[in-house]
């Protein structure tokens, strides 16, 4: 991603909280017949660096070179490893949390160029396949992660022997992110009056965007989305 110091993301807590906010990833792989891309839901692994917001400062890694501070369990539908060659080398995984649009005709007259506010983290490594147990304990901890809260909220538990056999179709996978390119662009090159304006025009269309600005102002420290 280009490189503006105002929107570089080095704390390997905040692609964290992005991650836990915003599960969504895609996987970009180069493989030997060209570029391959999936989209699948990632968790952090819930090793001691990635236990949660409360162990911030407890890593000593910190910039883009965050070694082993987030690291990633996902999985794979059948035949996807085989196209993108999972684990023989370094995948790119997106993860995008909140974006969008904005106007120059919310900056004062005669301001003519719009921009897109985003916040955005490149992690890469390459994946570790997972054994058939490790897979399905991970489906497992994914399906609990996603219904948890849910009105009858269902788990693979309920049939493991039914579940186990759909399991079969997919690979998982674990990945310690070697490095990481994040950026959180959210207006912070304009006057404090112009950036609580664009925060009001997103606030009714866009909420999650407007948070995050909020936060970068210092006003909403407390309105974590991905706590």
């Amino acid at each position: 991603m280009r490189h503006t110091p105002h929107y570089v993301v080095d704390d390997p807590e905040e692609v964290r909280r992005l991650v836990r906010a915003h599960p969504w990833a895609t996987f970009v792989s180069p493989t030997s017949h060209g570029l391959v891309a999936s989209h699948y839901p990632v968790l952090l692994d819930p090793g001691p660096t990635d236990a949660g917001p409360s162990d911030a400062g407890q890593s000593d890694a910190r910039g883009s070179d965050a070694g082993d501070a987030v690291t990633i369990v996902s999985h794979f539908g059948r035949p996807d490893d085989e196209l993108h060659e999972l684990g023989e080398h370094e995948v790119l995984v997106i993860v995008q949390g909140p974006h969008d649009y904005v106007s120059p005709s919310w900056y004062a007259p005669g301001e003519l160029v719009p921009t897109w506010n985003h916040v955005t983290a490149h992690l890469y490594g390459t994946p570790e396949l997972l054994s058939d147990e490790e897979n399905y304990a991970m489906l497992g901890r994914l399906t609990d992660h996603f219904e948890a809260g849910r009105p009858g909220g269902r788990s693979l538990s309920e049939d493991e022997a039914g579940t186990r056999r759909v399991a079969r179709g997919t690979v998982g996978l674990r990945m310690r992110v070697e490095r990481f390119d994040a950026r959180a662009k959210l207006s912070q090159n304009k006057a404090p009056d112009v950036v609580a304006h664009v925060i009001d025009q997103l606030e009714g269309t866009n909420p999650a965007l407007a948070r995050e600005m909020r936060r970068v102002r210092g006003d909403d420290a407390a309105d974590d989305a991905g706590a």
